[in-house]
């Protein structure tokens, strides 16, 4: 019988053996969330900026069925490049792994995989949620079930804006999932600095971040993930009334061409980044970049303080 395992890279092994902080980054904003050739050079930039925060960026996807956290750069190269890289929820990692499928995990796969081998810090862009009509089509990311029984930090910029808002924090709430905006009080929405719906907690610094971790930890009573929900700054957010106009025409195309399920994220990213003509990529890499350095900073905020 083959043995599957997940396999570390060597520095993310050498990291947490030694107690020094780890961002997980998740693979699939480099095979189907940007386009190429900025995916690549994207995602190198992203853990470059977890390297200068002072974290190791760990990197998940599959490469020929192995499971890696910490992609090396051929490995994060093929991912970025090759044609039919699968999207990997937590549900697809057994059968990807079995029939030696190259894939990229999700927010929700890579959340789950972290936590297994130790990693307690995630930078991502904005978190899967609730589709809009999910009343009628049930059309629910598993990133908001995966949450609610992973113990991640998931650093982020809300929900993306293409998404129900609203019937996703309430899920959130169903679910269990702590939310707290970083120095704000309400939600962003990904490309959008505010989303319209308030938050009951705020944090003002990684150093608090770390607390709670602490606190989580220490009660032993939630087992859940927690989401710091970091906006883009005003002047940097798309222009509101280029996004609501670029989300109206997208989501008209969606029913004209009968888009659903997993390829409706993709076909509305792409739809921004064309109607755009590229300012929303230009918003997704500042998201991400943001995330990733604000990630690094609570990583390493709650890495144990060696002895003295």
């Amino acid at each position: 019988m083959t043995t599957f395992h997940i396999r570390p890279g060597t520095e993310v092994v050498e990291a947490l053996r030694d107690g020094r902080p780890v961002v997980a980054l998740e693979s699939t904003i480099v095979s189907h969330g940007l386009p190429r050739p900025d995916n690549l050079r994207v995602a190198r930039q992203i853990e470059q900026t977890v390297r200068d925060a002072g974290a190791v960026p760990a990197t998940i996807g599959m490469v020929g069925g192995e499971l890696v956290v910490g992609l090396d750069d051929t490995e994060l190269t093929r991912l970025a490049t090759v044609d039919g890289v699968a999207k990997l929820s937590v549900r697809d990692l057994a059968v990807a792994a079995a029939t030696g499928a190259d894939g990229a995990t999700t927010v929700a796969a890579t959340s789950a995989v972290a936590a297994a081998v130790g990693i307690s810090v995630f930078a991502t862009g904005g978190l899967g949620g609730v589709h809009r009509e999910a009343a009628q089509t049930f059309d629910e990311s598993a990133d908001l079930v995966t949450l609610a029984r992973t113990p991640i930090t998931v650093v982020c910029a809300g929900v993306k804006s293409i998404l129900d808002v609203g019937a996703t924090l309430e899920r959130l709430e169903t679910l269990g999932v702590g939310v707290v905006g970083y120095r704000t009080r309400r939600f962003p929405g990904f490309y959008l600095t505010d989303s319209g719906f308030d938050l009951d907690w705020s944090v003002d610094s990684p150093e608090q971040v770390a607390a709670v971790l602490a606190a989580r930890e220490q009660h032993g009573v939630h087992g859940g993930g927690l989401i710091v929900a970091n906006p883009l700054p005003v002047d940097e957010q798309l222009d509101p009334a280029l996004h609501d106009r670029t989300l109206a025409e997208g989501l008209a195309r969606l029913g004209r061409d009968g888009v659903t399920g997993k390829a409706v994220t993709p076909f509305l990213l792409a739809h921004f980044h064309s109607a755009t003509e590229g300012a929303s990529l230009a918003v997704n890499v500042r998201i991400i970049l943001r995330n990733a350095d604000l990630a690094a900073r609570i990583a390493v905020a709650a890495a144990p303080r060696p002895a003295a």
